[in-house]
């Protein structure tokens, strides 16, 4: 999951892109507004944390210009201010999130992890059919279809696969796989992930052009053409 990083105290945001990259994300930090709105407009991100009080084009004045391109892209603020109507001005502008300096690192990850819970249930109720090389996948009727076929997947075996193709052809974390499905990441569950991965393929092999690889250290990724228009 990429982030858009926006921090002008460069100390700290040199602090928090390490630690958001220690927890399985690509962090993108910029020192101020401007250069943060040109590596929007560059690149794809799932996530935006932005600093209100920065240079050359503040945290607000970017929010807006970001939801101006893209009103679905979920924004986190970053500030010391505490007024609260600082706070209201922050969601109106788009806020998903809001949180205060000074804050422990893990709360910022648990936010940024709430945030992308709430926004894959939001693409999951928008997106209830895949089309995975030859099979067509309903998440909502938890069916696989391969021409006719079709295959009946538990709720984990849907859950796990929709995940893979939201992020088709991109690494899945796999820590935010387990944190999104089994709720806590410990030794157990990505046990029990790795036999259920296991048993994706065998529900895929029908078509030689998909796989699910092991990206070490990192996660899976679903490999499949793109679907053609």
């Amino acid at each position: 999951m990429r982030i858009l990083l926006c921090e002008d105290d460069e100390n700290l945001g040199m602090l928090l892109r390490e630690y958001l990259q220690a927890k399985g994300y690509a962090a993108e930090l910029c020192p101020d507004g401007e250069a943060g709105y040109k590596a929007f407009l560059k690149n794809r991100f799932d996530l935006c944390v932005l600093d209100i009080n920065m240079p050359k084009k503040d945290g607000l004045t970017l929010a807006t210009d970001i939801r101006q391109v893209n009103s679905e892209m979920p924004i986190m603020f970053l500030t010391a201010k505490t007024l609260k109507e600082d706070i209201l001005e922050g969601f109106k502008r788009g806020a998903d999130d809001y949180i205060t300096k000074p804050f422990s690192m893990e709360e910022m990850v648990f936010r940024i992890e709430a945030i992308l819970r709430r926004v894959r249930g939001k693409k999951a109720k928008d997106s209830n059919i895949y089309h995975i090389g030859k099979f067509v996948f309903d998440t909502q009727k938890q069916i696989l279809d391969f021409g006719g076929e079709q295959t009946k997947l538990t709720t984990k075996e849907s859950e796990l696969l929709g995940l893979l193709c939201a992020h088709a052809n991109e690494i899945l974390q796999r820590d935010f796989a387990l944190k999104t499905i089994w709720i806590d990441d410990n030794y157990f569950n990505a046990r029990s992930m790795d036999v259920y991965i296991t048993k994706l393929r065998k529900h895929l092999k029908a078509d030689p052009e998909i796989e699910i690889i092991n990206i070490h250290g990192k996660g899976y990724k679903l490999i499949a053409p793109e679907p053609s228009l």
